[in-house]
């Protein structure tokens, strides 16, 4: 490869009177040279990249590699904050006060995994299949792991809840690591965007609260097999998703009305039937087994009220509980909250699927999935704060803005302090309510400033970072989408009558495109 001294150009945001013009690689995207925040950031290791520069020839760190590295590290600090609660000694309110609660501490013995039993089919468990069998399989490798210690002796042997924990940790490791490298092989020309899933403050954060990494994991890959043009791949995997978290089925509605304007309806079918094949054969076993436990996760989620950070708890906090269902008995079910919960994301699809066909070029499979999933968040009556790593990926690949990402993330990180805080209680010196529901706002506002500039693109085509990059650019992650031409759109063809002599006569069809592109 050889050194870039011209080529072609895309505008930059920096601060000033408007973008400027700087050159690009002839290869790849150098952020450096595009976005402020990382060529700020570039002076702490010698500045931006030289104008002379030689690219694309480091035998051993690659983009790829690089990006790896930074994931690792950053899971690395996640660790340290977690380690005080790693052997389940949380006296002394430990998991609040040093910020390190994770899910799998206390469900390891409440779920009968410290007992040798198994999820579902000896014990009731609030999770999707696929998820219980994570832990099942974090749970066997940490009982294998105690009986080599005790054997061996030279081993560090550790209580039950610890080994489970650590091994735990180490496949979410993993899954984080696919995550990196599947939104590195959806970033096209920018593969450099992958830094910033690997140096997320969302990951140091949460990637050990819960077991939706692995669900994230499988939903990018689903992803990334998509913009290989893999579509049944890619539908096993999305599949596996929603056997492990149900929020990657979205992502066949994001396909589908995409692949309606573009006239890609056979690929999407391939994709949606191998997704539903995969869930059948992963759900449809334990469902016959142990249909009562089965069954839990379903009827847990229609009976459950709103989560402590939604919009919807807001209100009934601020209105005294007054409307919706009012005080709820023990065990009763939120009807009127369902009901408008469900009327709400019905109209967000609604809403998406005629941005999708309205926008005037094709939105990227990324903005759409980003817009709907952040939506579905914001809109639905749970949001457990691991939650937000579902957007990660999606929020990289729809918008690969460093610094609307790391506000939108500092938001995030901000709200696990007062939420940990909060459940402390002021009685231990932690805090009211009231700082809590403070710092969901911001988030909220956060992912909705978010939203709003993915729709100004979409909106805007050529405001588009991704497309703008490199010409001819269409959907990196599109696969069967990608340089399609529209089937089916709702926008309207816009003419104008010619002016002056000309009034009358038929403009040539080019002529219309040049002045109207779609």
């Amino acid at each position: 490869m050889s050194t870039t001294t011209t080529g072609p150009s895309v505008p930059a945001d920096r601060p000033g009177d408007g973008p400027a013009v700087v050159p690009v690689d002839p290869d790849r995207v150098v952020p450096t040279w595009t976005d402020p925040v990382v060529a700020q950031a570039s002076e702490l290791v010698g500045g931006p990249w030289g104008r002379h520069a030689v690219t694309g020839r480091a035998l051993f760190w690659t983009p790829l590699r690089v990006c790896l590295l930074f994931t690792v590290l950053v899971l690395a600090l996640a660790w340290i904050k977690q380690a005080p609660c790693a052997d389940g000694n949380w006296t002394g309110s430990k998991q609040y006060t040093h910020f390190c609660y994770s899910d799998t501490v206390p469900l390891f013995g409440l779920r009968g995994l410290d007992a040798g039993q198994v999820p579902y089919l000896d014990s009731p468990l609030e999770y999707p299949v696929l998820t219980g069998g994570f832990m099942q399989v974090a749970a066997v490798l940490a009982r294998a792991y105690d009986g080599l210690a005790t054997t061996v002796g030279w081993l560090p042997s550790v209580v039950p809840v610890e080994s489970y924990y650590v091994v735990t940790c180490l496949l979410l490791s993993a899954c984080a690591l696919l995550v990196t490298r599947s939104v590195l092989g959806m970033a096209g020309r920018r593969p450099w965007d992958a830094a910033m899933v690997g140096l997320s403050p969302l990951l140091f954060v949460h990637a050990f609260t819960n077991w939706d990494l692995f669900a994230v994991a499988l939903a990018s890959l689903g992803l990334w097999a998509w913009a290989r043009r893999h579509p049944v791949l890619a539908g096993v995997l999305i599949g596996l998703g929603a056997a492990a978290k149900l929020y990657p089925v979205l992502l066949l509605f994001v396909l589908f009305v995409l692949c309606l304007r573009a006239g890609r309806l056979r690929a999407w079918g391939a994709a949606a039937l191998a997704a539903a094949v995969a869930w059948v054969v992963v759900d449809v076993p334990i469902a016959v087994l142990a249909p009562d436990n089965w069954v839990r996760f379903f009827t847990l989620n229609g009976s459950r009220p709103a989560d402590p950070d939604t919009l919807w708890n807001i209100a009934l906090h601020v209105t005294g509980n007054r409307i919706l269902d009012g005080p709820l008995a023990e065990g009763q079910p939120p009807s009127v909250l369902n009901a408008v919960v469900a009327a709400a994301l019905i109209a967000l699809a609604v809403a998406v699927g005629a941005l999708a066909l309205l926008a005037p070029r094709r939105p990227r499979v990324a903005q759409l999935a980003f817009l709907l999933v952040a939506g579905f968040l914001l809109l639905n009556k749970v949001w457990s704060p691991q939650y937000s790593l579902w957007l990660l990926p999606l929020a990289v690949l729809a918008r690969p803005h460093w610094r609307s990402l790391l506000l939108w993330q500092a938001s995030e990180a901000l709200l696990w302090v007062p939420r940990l805080l909060w459940y402390l209680g002021t009685d231990k010196k932690g805090v009211d309510v009231e700082w809590f529901f403070f710092a969901v706002g911001l988030r909220d506002v956060a992912v909705v400033v978010l939203m709003g500039l993915v729709v100004r693109d979409v909106w805007h085509p050529e405001r588009d970072r991704v497309r703008q990059s490199w010409p001819g650019t269409d959907d990196p992650a599109g696969g069967p989408l990608d340089q399609a031409g529209d089937a089916v759109t709702l926008r309207r063809a816009v003419t104008r009558r010619p002016p002056g002599p000309h009034r009358g006569r038929v403009p040539c069809p080019a002529a219309l495109d040049r002045r109207h592109p779609r």
